[in-house]
């Protein structure tokens, strides 16, 4: 009989679970048979309908790093996905100190509260490929959970990512916290709901990843911007597959060690965009603007050999299928979508 940990019947805690990784781990955690979800979301990036609805479930607005929300953090988890993020790059890039309060601090006050607690088998920390990816535009290696770290790093948003690793790291050596780092790559998919949230000063606090505003644009028939002409590629991984590799990080995934959730493929913007403008049949041709002058990491992808080894985890939805249900998502929920852009529509530029 196999002695690995089961969310079945499970407590669990998600921070960040209103958001687009969240909320989708919540509704997988639910149907696998989670005794009893709680969500801890400030909504700064996310919004209330995306909490799903379900008596197990029980949602408090704030911030995992406000004192009196931790203080109602006990020892009654058996395990803890530590999702919550200030999104993403450019918004960090406008303010560090936003980033480092609700990206990094974030994760310090966690590790701190859960550190002595006896019944918790896992925490799960949402790490980023692309603070290890190496920065280059030539022929890229698929990138290993072991690659060295940069001290040169995009943006603010990298660091915090890459220091809440080394966070969770030494809790795990230092206090026997139970924890293991999964490294995402480029998600996509269903619940990503562009503007969710507050204001976040910049326009990407509505064009916030490339997949979800391409769709959104395509769908109006708006030229896709392609910076520097689109040859920058991503690893781009559907969210279902995604939230399988986090609870497999729960179940089976050894405490210290760091996963790729990953699909191991390389797509080229310029790809990207053709696909979305087929699917949605949109005429307008794609517009080359200047690369954006932060980004160093042009072309990147992860290695998939340790997750499947170890975790027994792949990614299975083809990209164009993945594409396609989005695409439809997009279309069903057009009403909400463009709710939130119009919440900040007064701000952007024109």
């Amino acid at each position: 009989m196999s002695t690995r940990p089961s969310v079945d019947g499970s407590t669990i805690l998600v921070t960040g679970g209103a958001g687009f990784v969240g909320s989708n781990l919540v509704l997988r955690v639910l149907a696998l048979g989670a005794a009893h979800v709680r969500i801890v979301d400030n909504l700064l990036s996310a919004v209330v309908d995306n909490v799903p609805d379900d008596p197990r479930v029980t949602f408090v607005r704030g911030s995992i790093a406000d004192d009196r929300v931790l203080a109602t953090i006990d020892d009654e988890f058996d395990f803890v996905f530590h999702l919550s993020t200030y999104h993403g790059n450019q918004s960090s890039i406008h303010d560090p100190i936003a980033d480092h309060d609700n990206n990094l601090l974030t994760t310090l006050k966690l590790c701190e509260r859960v550190k002595g607690f006896g019944r918790l088998r896992k925490l799960v920390y949402a790490g980023a490929g692309c603070a290890v990816a190496e920065k280059t535009f030539d022929d890229p290696t698929p990138t290993d959970e072991d690659a060295p770290v940069s001290l040169r790093m995009d943006s603010p948003y990298s660091i915090s990512k890459i220091v809440g690793e080394f966070y969770v790291n030494y809790y795990h050596e230092r206090h026997a916290l139970p924890a293991v780092r999964a490294r995402f790559q480029n998600v996509y998919g269903p619940r990503e709901i562009l503007g969710a949230g507050d204001w976040r000063g910049t326009p990407a606090t509505v064009w916030r990843n490339v997949t979800p505003t391409f769709i959104w644009k395509a769908l109006q028939h708006v030229a896709l911007p392609l910076e520097g002409g689109g040859d920058a590629t991503r690893d781009f991984i559907y969210v279902d597959d995604l939230v399988e590799g986090l609870v497999r990080c729960a179940e089976r995934g050894t405490p210290g060690e760091v996963y790729n959730l990953a699909s191991g493929a390389e797509i080229t913007i310029r790809d990207l965009a053709e696909q979305i403008n087929v699917l949605t049949e949109n005429p307008t041709p794609v517009a080359v603007s200047p690369r954006r002058t932060w980004d160093r990491s042009g072309r990147r992808f992860g290695s998939t050999v340790k997750a499947r080894a170890q975790l027994g985890f792949e990614a299975r939805t083809t990209h164009a299928e993945g594409l396609r249900r989005t695409v439809e998502w997009t279309r069903e929920q057009h009403a909400l979508i463009e709710h939130c852009i119009g919440t900040h529509r007064d701000r952007m530029p024109t």
